[in-house]
């Protein structure tokens, strides 16, 4: 039986840039720009964009 195209791999083959970051790497992004403070809440941390 064949696979049904949608769940064959894309045919880009490489990895995607994401647009949106996980909560982990946005605290560490706002320690490198030094935007965050140790004993900061990670609940309701502002919205960063990735470095490009």
């Amino acid at each position: 039986m064949s696979q049904h195209n949608s769940f064959r791999a894309s045919t880009g083959g490489g990895k995607k840039n994401r647009t949106v970051l996980k909560r982990f790497e946005r605290v560490d992004l706002l320690r490198e720009r030094g935007e965050w403070k140790e004993g900061d809440r990670v609940i309701g941390i502002k919205k960063t964009k990735p470095d490009e």
